[in-house]
């Protein structure tokens, strides 16, 4: 029955209505008017009570929302003066995305942080989103074999069950170093990895990937280690998708490292269980638009799915640019089984980043980034995408670059332009610089200062590469007087994410942690989703419904 309640002045401006062409549901509301909301503030409050349906009711021509009630099949001898209009079940985060992604990884939602090389993506971050059923992956790209031997320990002290994930950044030019960190994953049974910046498969992703397979008591092929495969090219897509190629396994068998059946098991499965789409990322990136990369790859996903047809296709997930609940809405709704955030999170308290450099993450704007020479693909000329803002660091790593390019040899370039990046950029002489580098090598890769002593062309690109290599880890430590020389890994998000959070308690650097981000990007997702199902039902709603802001007090 309906209550005898009689409402107080309202204002004469409602907030929702209908067009006149709208059509009412064949359905009937039964309830009591004192749940009903007619003012803004507490329609938006309806709308936020994610777990449970909303109804949305006309009442002497006012239309106001409840979650309380429930529906009718007939008018149950009402007066008429009560309209249901439309109604919307329960929003419940985990309906986004790919469910098969939260059952495969054992986590609540389709959300996961990207790994960010030399540690950054902590020990500490990922147990914080591992303790609440959240993926993340450790950023072990440019450690030692020893710190991240170190971090397997801790975080799987912490998370005994998971989730969690190590990253596995691809090494051209040092495949020893790649092959001992899968080597420290098998050893360890990391059961996670993901894979970031391939350019090709290499026999050490296959080895890991093939040395986990077996058949389980059903026969069926059991997979223990998963690969999520980072990508924006569909080149190298492709080469995730399909099966590890034959000559890498024959290898691998020949070498006693896989058996036969791992082998022939292998064949039968893609290379990795989910593709990661990364678009304009900061870090290693190609910069390609979300809009048009992702359907390509899907397409390109349902196309090798038809020819091979396994089992469980693989999942495609995003990452770049994700950074707001509109950004990850967006990419929900373009098909993507997960999204992945990145930038963003090297600015929560659990990064280990420098408060310095969490500063300047922080006031950055979407233009404040551009990109420059990585130091570990520096020969080829390959880029990743930094902040600009507050640091030399992009400029002058482009001024070492056009000098490699442009001279053989240290002693070939012009003398006032030496002593200039010596007094500049190395504040020291580039002998000195060498001397350093030799020592460095000595020990991490005897073989490659063995062929620069004779390649001159290589012995500037190691001295120069002492620059970038270095400038990383100072953002991290908090160099002091290198501040000017800081490289902040960063992506257009972190000025999307900053302009979305500037009003609430996330603002404030001390308040940043990254469950909170992760929640609070899902949780209005998931709202902006309720709204826009509700808008393509007919109802107009105003633009100031249309942000989600962080609250504290939001149950997280």
């Amino acid at each position: 029955m309906l209550s005898n309640h009689k409402f107080k002045q309202r204002n004469t401006i409602f907030p929702l209505k209908i067009p006149d062409f709208f059509i009412k549901i064949n359905q009937y509301w039964q309830g009591s008017l004192d749940t009903v909301s007619f003012d803004e503030d507490g329609i938006k409050t309806k709308l936020l009570n994610l777990a449970k349906p909303c109804y949305v009711i006309k009442f002497e021509e006012e239309i106001g929302i409840t979650n309380e009630g429930y529906l009718l099949d007939s008018h149950n001898n009402q007066t008429g003066k009560v309209e249901l209009l439309m109604a919307i079940p329960a929003m419940q985060i985990q309906h986004l995305g790919d469910p098969n992604f939260l059952n495969f990884h054992n986590v609540k939602y389709a959300y996961a942080t990207g790994a960010m090389a030399h540690g950054i993506a902590s020990e500490e971050l990922v147990i914080a989103l591992g303790k609440e059923k959240i993926l993340s992956s450790f950023g072990a790209g440019g450690l030692s074999p020893s710190r991240v031997e170190a971090a397997i320990n801790r975080i799987q002290q912490a998370l005994p069950q998971g989730p969690y994930a190590f990253n596995l950044l691809h090494s051209p030019g040092e495949p020893a170093i790649e092959r001992g960190v899968i080597d420290l994953y098998l050893q360890y049974q990391v059961r996670t990895v993901e894979a970031s910046a391939f350019l090709d498969l290499t026999d050490n992703i296959v080895y890991y990937r093939a040395a986990g397979l077996n058949l389980n008591a059903a026969n069926q092929v059991e997979i223990k280690n998963k690969v999520i495969a980072k990508i924006s090219r569909k080149e190298v897509a492709t080469k995730f998708l399909q099966p590890a190629p034959t000559k890498i396994l024959k290898q691998l068998v020949e070498q006693g490292l896989i058996s036969e059946l791992q082998a022939t098991l292998a064949a039968k499965i893609p290379m990795a269980d989910d593709i990661t789409v990364e678009a304009d990322s900061g870090g290693h990136t190609d910069n390609r638009p979300l809009v048009c990369l992702l359907p390509s790859i899907l397409e390109l996903r349902d196309q090798i799915q038809r020819q091979y047809g396994y089992e469980i296709p693989v999942r495609v997930g995003v990452a770049g640019g994700i950074a707001t609940p509109q950004s990850a809405l967006a990419a929900f709704m373009m098909g993507a089984a997960y999204v992945v955030t990145g930038s963003i999170n090297q600015s929560c308290i659990e990064a280990k980043t420098s408060q310095h450099t969490k500063q300047l993450l922080a006031q950055a704007e979407m233009a404040d980034v551009m990109m420059a020479p990585a130091a570990d693909m520096f020969e080829m000329g390959v880029k990743l995408q930094v902040l600009k803002r507050g640091t030399m660091f992009p400029l002058r790593a482009q001024k070492l670059y056009d000098l490699y390019k442009n001279y053989d040899s240290i002693e070939d370039i012009p003398l006032a332009e030496r002593e200039k990046i010596e007094k500049q950029v190395f504040r020291n002489s580039l002998d000195a610089i060498w001397q350093e580098t030799v020592n460095y090598l000595s020990q991490r890769n005897p073989d490659k200062l063995h062929k620069a002593t004779n390649n001159p062309k290589l012995k500037m690109a190691l001295i120069f590469r002492w620059y970038l290599g270095l400038s990383s880890r100072w953002s991290n430590s908090g160099e002091k007087g290198r501040e000017i020389d800081y490289q902040i890994w960063c992506g257009p998000a972190m000025g999307s994410f900053n302009n979305w959070i500037q009003n609430s308690y996330l603002a404030d650097l001390n308040n940043r942690k990254v469950v909170d981000v992760a929640h609070h990007i899902m949780i209005g997702a998931a709202y902006l989703y309720r709204l826009q199902s509700l808008k393509i039902q007919g109802l107009q709603i105003p633009d100031s419904f249309s942000q989600y802001h962080p609250v504290i007090s939001q149950n997280l």
